[in-house]
């Protein structure tokens, strides 16, 4: 083992309460999505397939993202590289992946996305995995800084997923079962003064 090698180690060791917090919030997180979607599954609006795959899985892969990167640094490693390749790999994945979301944000017609479902779903999580992809360089040589621009896109991912979370739910809450019930209001109404 080399002296380089040694030294890795304690760096990530500093990072061990940090990934075992941000790690357990991503997998709780996952875990709420599938209680919502089954909850909401009751009253599925128009198009909520598609509106799902543009707005709801991207948040699973963010937390999912956040949960192997924990597990990813959390692995007793001899040295950085593999550890390194492997979140580069997922930070050029997430580019791609958001790509297609962009495609999928444009495709759906349930709702029509504004500045912040743009700037949720598309630009913070491009720059969340540009950063996880070009820390993975600096890893060998600046082994410090590429951990805290990983612990940085992590960070950023999650605080993503949780907006993203609670937006899906507020809006199928008050738009789609506050819609649905005034609706069925007015149904009533007319029923009852015919």
């Amino acid at each position: 083992m080399t002296v380089a090698m040694i030294a890795i180690m304690p760096e990530l060791a500093q990072w061990d309460g940090f990934y075992v917090i941000v790690g357990s919030a991503a997998g709780a997180l996952i875990g709420l999505q599938f209680v919502v979607l089954t909850l909401i599954a009751e009253r599925p609006p128009t198009g909520a397939a598609e509106a799902g795959a543009a707005f709801g899985s991207p948040t699973v892969v963010h937390f999912g993202v956040v949960l192997f990167l924990s597990a990813l640094l959390h692995a007793p490693w001899h040295a950085i590289t593999i550890s390194a390749i492997l979140w580069g790999i997922m930070g050029f994945g997430g580019v791609v992946y958001t790509v297609i979301v962009i495609r999928r944000m444009r495709k759906q017609t349930a709702y029509k996305p504004i500045f912040e479902d743009w700037l949720f779903h598309v630009a913070l999580p491009v720059a969340a995995y540009a950063v996880l992809a070009l820390s993975s360089f600096a890893a060998c040589s600046h082994t410090r800084g590429a951990l805290f621009g990983v612990g940085g896109a992590a960070l950023l991912l999650l605080f993503i997923g949780i907006h993203n979370a609670w937006d899906n739910v507020a809006y199928h809450v008050l738009v789609n079962i506050a819609g649905a019930k005034t609706e069925r209001h007015r149904d009533e109404s007319k029923l009852q003064s015919k």
